[in-house]
């Protein structure tokens, strides 16, 4: 029997790139989300729905007489700005999933996509074992992330209830919206612009969307990573500055004018993890390196436009 999944978030580069190995498993996908698909985006075979999850009497409407045998939320609102939208989103949204799906008692999986500003202050390399109070977070989202795990992890606890939590990193990849740093660089260079950028100190790790996605599937099918937690990056923490000259290495045009955006004051300097835990649960040898990863982003761009 195909399996059935819903994919909340399914029309962001997250959730699409996951409905497309989905479908080519030949599993039935609905996707959820507040926005349409974009045109580029849509998929054949695919259900649409469209709701905020943070209003369950609707959302309990849109999934009522719906089965399913895995969730994954990718679910929230990406203008972090907004506080209140943010913590609903990211937090009574998640809140809402698992109470509809907990009365249904037929979710054999349920990913929730957390952050690594789950964090907070702790010091990179991030290891799972690592606890961080929520109050003491400074950002709404990383604090409203932070409860929708916890939350989750008592729901495991107290109700058995499927989960396994994903704490991401800098995901890249084709098709990636130009809000991001690796896309935006990318069309610059294209475009062959001069653009300002910060001094490229902040080390960060970056993960190609390939390997996001495989390790979502492998974690649908093992029931050992139930009440789980998992730091998702490659492993390979690399400068921002580094990043874009390789861009321009590349592409072979661009001109960053590195120094001419100051970094935020509460911007952390250093944010990577420590992926021994992932890497051995899901026997990864290697994820793709930055230099192929960027190769294959730029070449999309290159034939398919920003």
């Amino acid at each position: 029997m195909s399996k059935r999944i819903l994919i909340v978030g399914g029309t962001g580069f997250i959730g699409h790139a996951l409905s497309k190995k989905c479908i080519s498993l030949g599993w039935s996908v609905t996707s959820l989300s507040t926005k349409k698909v974009k045109k580029n985006r849509k998929l054949d075979k695919i259900l649409y729905k469209y709701c905020d999850i943070s209003k369950k009497r609707k959302l309990q409407k849109i999934l009522k007489n719906k089965k399913f045998d895995y969730v994954v939320n990718l679910g929230g609102y990406v203008d972090h700005s907004k506080n209140l939208k943010t913590y609903k989103s990211h937090y009574i949204g998640c809140k809402n999933l698992v109470d509809i799906f907990s009365d249904k008692n037929s979710v054999k999986k349920f990913i929730q996509m957390g952050s690594s500003l789950e964090y907070g202050s702790f010091k990179s390399p991030h290891n799972e074992m690592m606890k961080y109070q929520p109050e003491k977070l400074k950002s709404i989202y990383s604090k409203s992330k932070l409860l929708a795990s916890n939350f989750l992890l008592k729901s495991y606890k107290e109700k058995n209830f499927p989960i396994t939590i994903f704490r991401l990193y800098l995901t890249y990849g084709p098709g990636q919206d130009i809000n991001r740093l690796i896309p935006i660089a990318i069309n610059n260079c294209l475009k062959n612009h001069k653009f300002a950028t910060s001094k490229g100190s902040q080390i960060r790790d970056f993960i190609y969307i390939d390997d996001v996605i495989k390790i979502l599937i492998r974690s649908l099918r093992q029931k050992n990573t139930n009440g789980q937690i998992f730091n998702l990056g490659s492993g390979k923490p690399t400068s921002v500055k580094k990043i874009i000259n390789e861009i321009v290495k590349l592409t072979k045009m661009g001109n960053p004018i590195f120094g001419k955006i100051k970094l935020r004051l509460d911007e952390k300097k250093k944010i990577y993890p420590d992926i021994r835990k992932i890497k051995k649960t899901f026997s990864i040898k290697k994820f793709v390196d930055i230099s192929t990863g960027l190769k294959k982003t730029i070449k999309h761009y290159q034939n398919n436009g920003i």
